[in-house]
């Protein structure tokens, strides 16, 4: 299993600590973020962090995020370009794409065609940088694209499948009640469970998300193992929003307890990272 921690776990580390967080786990590969209180890589140059991901014997997984990519204007388009140029001085892999998430009232073909116009205007960014887009639909019902179904069919309909993919976070396939997964088409997986007892679904929001253990209710473990059971082989990464978690003073033993735990759950053997062997 390809172990990432996304920077929103620990965001009180700074870039370099999460690298070395990422590493004492036996973790693959880190997300980092441009929407967190501190500048993205604490404000140093992308090369000096490519130079550093590659030393530790990790992988950029991915940089987030444009929002909202989907009502694209000039300056989301602006957003786009600019966040390809970091993740290809960086040697990021990906790049996240957000949906408005705002309760805007649209009809259903407005939202689609807004989807399908977005994705094809940055489609030519894309293949021009060889870097690839990940969309996340969001399963809030305040979410412009909530499931992963339509995001595939609009990726489908724009002929977008080698720029474009999807990120599986259970915590949404959970919101958005989605049956389907979708594998193939999945460019990584964000992890986190919740919890606390009595919460309806409406009422999950992301400070309930906590790192995974026997109490989860959103099934994570299950959806991991039904990806991996399907053919999915990429990055699985830690993405928890709980304030209690990111105040912790022992997040390296938290996350640690909690992959152990997954690890037991899948009779999974072992890690598989980049790093050479002894």
């Amino acid at each position: 299993m390809k172990v990432s921690v996304n920077h929103i776990t620990a965001p009180n580390l700074n870039w370099f600590e999460l690298l070395n967080l990422a590493t004492d786990i036996g973790a693959s590969g880190i997300e980092f973020r441009n929407d967190l209180s501190a500048p993205l890589f604490s404000g140093e140059i992308p090369e000096k962090i490519a130079a550093a991901v590659q030393e530790a014997g990790l992988e950029l997984y991915g940089l987030s995020q444009v929002y909202p990519f989907n009502a694209y204007t000039n300056e989301v388009a602006q957003k786009v370009s600019e966040l390809i140029e970091v993740a290809k001085r960086s040697g990021a892999q990906t790049i996240s794409l957000i949906p408005q998430n705002d309760g805007a009232l649209e009809t259903n073909n407005e939202r689609l065609y807004n989807l399908q116009f977005a994705l094809s205007e940055i489609k030519p960014m894309l293949e021009e940088a060889g870097i690839v887009a990940l969309l996340e639909p969001l399963g809030f019902e305040s979410s412009s694209l909530r499931t992963k179904e339509q995001a595939v069919s609009a990726i489908d309909y724009i002929g977008g499948s080698s720029v474009f993919k999807l990120v599986h976070d259970t915590f949404h396939h959970h919101l958005a009640q989605e049956k389907k997964i979708f594998p193939k088409q999945t460019g990584i997986v964000h992890i986190s469970g919740v919890s606390e007892k009595g919460l309806a679904i409406n009422e999950m929001k992301d400070e309930h998300r906590e790192l995974i253990d026997s109490n989860d209710m959103l099934g994570s473990v299950m959806q991991i193992k039904n990806l991996v059971d399907q053919g999915y082989s990429g990055p699985i990464s830690f993405e928890v929003f709980s304030p209690k978690v990111h105040n912790t003073l022992d997040i390296y033993e938290k996350i640690k307890n909690s992959l152990k735990f997954i690890l037991h759950e899948l009779e999974c053997e072992q890690l598989v990272n980049s790093k050479p062997q002894a």
